[in-house]
């Protein structure tokens, strides 16, 4: 019997599939042949047995277009072509068809005179409908359990209301018993470092409001104007053995699209276990990523 596969182009079998021949165990050269199919080139398994890694998935084109996007989202106003293509590493030429496709969908406008390029209607459409799903809270509250379980701290969320910050979040570590603080209670607002943070942040006449509001017990001397700038500068502070011995606290600020304070993310701890786990540079780096996550700076 003859081969089947020598009667056919050779180039037409390759287009179908790739294909490998091997004779099978105990047959002549003129009998039947086996095929043993091979995944594509690049797929995971031809990857696997070549050693390599799988390829990623992602769709090239749309990684492109999302980087060409976001450049102009950062951008301070509209740009020119050639910068566009500069800052996303690619050729002018593959920047204009990109360009010229999100002009199309709505998602970037070029001006006519200037020939400028900025985000269109349709980026706007789909920035609103983002914002409208984001809860500073919950994404505060989600790094707040997280650090919760690996330091030695309770961990919480405060949020402003008419008599002061209030705990709306909070979370005890396992390895932190200890705790001045309960979901629901109301933070003196000159004494603790959520009242602190709230205030460098809020209008006076508001903080004055609130102040009238909470208890004589509660009340403290009212931050200085330096005290406050610090604050904000380093968008949060820390008190230590302020109301009790051994016992620190900490806040920092979460900032919504408008940059403005969404929220409060605090810890209460041992001043000892603060120090060694760096619960102030954890606590700092977490509420930088929410305020990202929430749109803010």
């Amino acid at each position: 019997m003859l081969n089947p596969l020598r009667e056919m182009d050779f180039q037409s079998a390759r287009r179908l599939a790739r294909f490998q021949v091997g004779r099978r165990d105990g047959q002549n050269d003129d009998q039947s042949v086996a095929c043993r199919f091979l995944p594509p080139r690049g797929s995971a398994a031809m990857n696997a047995k070549r050693g390599g890694a799988p390829r990623s998935r992602t769709i090239q084109s749309v990684s492109v277009a999302a980087r060409f996007l976001d450049i102009l989202a950062k951008a301070e106003g509209p740009m020119m072509l050639g910068e566009l293509a500069r800052r996303a590493e690619t050729g002018a030429p593959t920047a204009h068809r990109y360009m010229q496709s999100l002009v199309a969908e709505g998602l970037v406008v070029q001006d006519s005179d200037s020939g400028r390029y900025d985000l269109g209607p349709a980026a706007l459409s789909i920035g609103i409908g983002a914002l409208r799903r984001i809860d500073a809270v919950e994404i505060a509250a989600h790094h707040m359990k997280a650090l919760a379980s690996s330091i030695a701290a309770s961990c919480g969320v405060a949020i402003w209301t008419e008599r002061g910050p209030t705990i709306v979040r909070w979370y005890r570590s396992a390895t932190f018993t200890l705790s001045t603080v309960a979901l629901g209670d109301v933070l003196p607002l000159d004494n603790t470092a959520c009242g602190l943070v709230f205030q460098a942040h809020l209008p006076a006449e508001i903080t004055g409001a609130a102040r009238k509001l909470q208890p004589a017990a509660f009340r403290g001397t009212p931050p200085s104007q330096a005290t406050l700038e610090t604050v904000r500068e380093v968008r949060g502070i820390e008190l230590s053995e302020h109301l009790f011995t051994s016992l620190t606290g900490k806040a920092a600020a979460v900032f919504n699209a408008q940059n403005e304070v969404a929220c409060v993310m605090t810890t209460v701890s041992l001043l000892a276990s603060a120090e060694a786990e760096r619960h102030g540079e954890l606590l700092f780096a977490a509420a930088r990523d929410a305020s990202r996550e929430a749109g803010g700076s």
